[in-house]
């Protein structure tokens, strides 16, 4: 019976140990760089940049589909760090949804590329790629072209403007035509 527990309990530990590995290589793996020919703003300034954006336009993945009124607050922290807090309400269950994160910069904090994790060690690339002079919108990609967000300070924009900021991403080489347009009619309590 002592053999058997003991050997039950290497696999164990030896199971533990790959998975660790695996979970080191993979966080170690993650591609923060911003894609390529995508030059973040600079000099970028993160207590301008702070505060509530919402959510215009996006390309959809999982973490997302389905999800209306959706804003993103950052706020600086005292360690250099960014804390994220991502919000929408989710269309299927008919529930506000929120999910709290971190960014740190990958160099200098004059310039906007960060990388952000929602899902402890794994992080993945946030670039603004293009930003008003003011801080009322911005273009943000990801690790590749196909991650792109267009957020605003305020829950609507001049569809001109709009326009002239998608086909910047075009230029950039992100897939418009598969951009979702995010509407924002609910009230938020939580704002």
């Amino acid at each position: 019976m002592a053999n058997a527990f003991h050997a039950r309990n290497s696999i164990g530990s030896r199971l533990l140990g790959a998975l660790s590995l695996i979970v080191v290589f993979l966080s170690g793996c993650a591609n923060t760089n911003p894609p390529p020919g995508v030059t973040p703003v600079s000099p970028f300034d993160v207590r301008r940049y702070q505060g509530r954006w919402y959510e215009l336009a996006r390309l959809d993945h999982s973490f997302e589909r389905g999800m209306s009124d959706v804003s993103a607050t950052y706020t600086p922290q005292p360690d250099g760090t960014v804390r994220v807090v991502n919000r929408g309400f989710d269309t299927a269950s008919g529930r506000w949804r929120e999910v709290t994160g971190k960014a740190k910069f990958t160099g200098s904090p004059s310039v906007a590329s960060l990388k952000v994790s929602f899902f402890g060690p794994f992080y993945g690339g946030y670039h603004v790629a293009a930003l008003d002079p003011d801080y009322r919108w911005a273009l943000v990609l990801g690790p590749n072209t196909r991650y792109c967000w267009i957020l605003a300070r305020d829950k609507h924009m001049d569809p001109n403007e709009l326009k002239r900021i998608v086909a910047r991403a075009q230029a950039l080489g992100v897939d418009t035509m598969s951009l979702v347009r995010v509407t924002h009619e609910r009230a938020d309590s939580a704002q």
